[in-house]
């Protein structure tokens, strides 16, 4: 097993260093109390096992309830972890605890609402590589947690031949190669088309499972849906927001990736409330 931090080891290294010295200096060490996190505003959990594990980080004697799944619809007022303990070891461990929550029901209340958004129209709405450094499975579990499904982890598990890797000089012949060999390791293959012409050129290698359509107009992702082969899937990326994604979903393509979910979701309203035990 790897002695490598984890992400919650690495916040609490980040925010709590050699110690808290507000809690040191400014806390009864005997006082215990309760925190709540509850939220602000409406939205959709996830993170909530990553801030119950990060309370138990700081102090393992705490006792740390979460009432909601990640998934669980949030409206203003619900209770979101409960924690009870001593009073220094919930204010160490609350602002790394909803940052962890904050940031992941962001992502999955955006998500939410950009399945919502094509629900009914068998399309379904996967996410990209744009992710925080070294948060990539927790705002992937994020995704899932709102509806969505994940793309490929990372450049490991499976291939995506975008543009840059044409224009690095792979030719047609060489395309087919590639792709006869990635298959044959059990590989997943995809490969980015900017013009329905190039689509229909990645239509005729045998072994290509998704053609991304990157930034293509509607009509134009029509005419690629129209010719597609049998076994073939489509994808279309670039572009699409939540005032176009139903339009999008609508043309038949089988996945719309959405690059926002993760890179630019809003942090979810959510807050601590902590009361001292009589």
């Amino acid at each position: 097993m790897s002695s490598r931090p984890d992400i919650i080891d690495l916040a609490l290294a980040e925010d709590v260093g050699a110690g808290d010295v507000t809690v040191r200096h400014f806390t009864d060490a005997a006082r215990r109390g309760v925190a709540v996190i509850v939220a602000r505003e409406a939205g959709v959990l996830a993170g909530a096992d990553v801030a119950a594990e990060v309370f138990r980080r700081v102090d393992a004697t705490l006792d740390v309830a979460c009432p909601r799944e990640d998934g669980a619809e949030l409206r203003p007022g619900d209770e979101v972890l409960r924690v009870h303990g001593a009073l220094g070891s919930l204010l160490t461990g609350e602002r790394t605890a909803l940052n962890f929550l904050q940031r992941l029901s962001g992502v999955a209340t955006l998500t939410r609402r950009y399945v919502e958004a094509i629900a009914g129209t068998g399309c379904r709405l996967l996410d990209t590589r744009k992710t925080t450094p070294g948060f990539r499975l927790l705002e992937k579990a994020a995704v899932r947690a709102g509806g969505g499904t994940n793309h490929r982890l990372g450049l490991h598990d499976m291939v995506m031949v975008k543009d840059n890797h044409l224009a690095g000089g792979l030719t047609g012949p060489a395309l087919a190669a590639g792709v006869a060999a990635a298959r044959a390791a059990g590989l997943r293959v995809e490969v980015e088309a900017d013009t329905v012409e190039q689509a229909l050129a990645f239509f005729a290698i045998p072994g290509i499972d998704v053609v991304l359509l990157d930034n293509m107009p509607v009509a134009e992702m029509r005419r690629a849906v129209a010719a597609r082969p049998a076994g073939v899937q489509l994808e279309a990326s670039g572009g699409i927001t939540l005032a176009n994604i139903r339009e999008v979903a609508g043309t038949g393509v089988d996945f719309v990736s959405i690059g926002a979910l993760t890179h630019s979701a809003r942090a979810l309203d959510l807050s601590l409330e902590l009361t001292a035990d009589a």
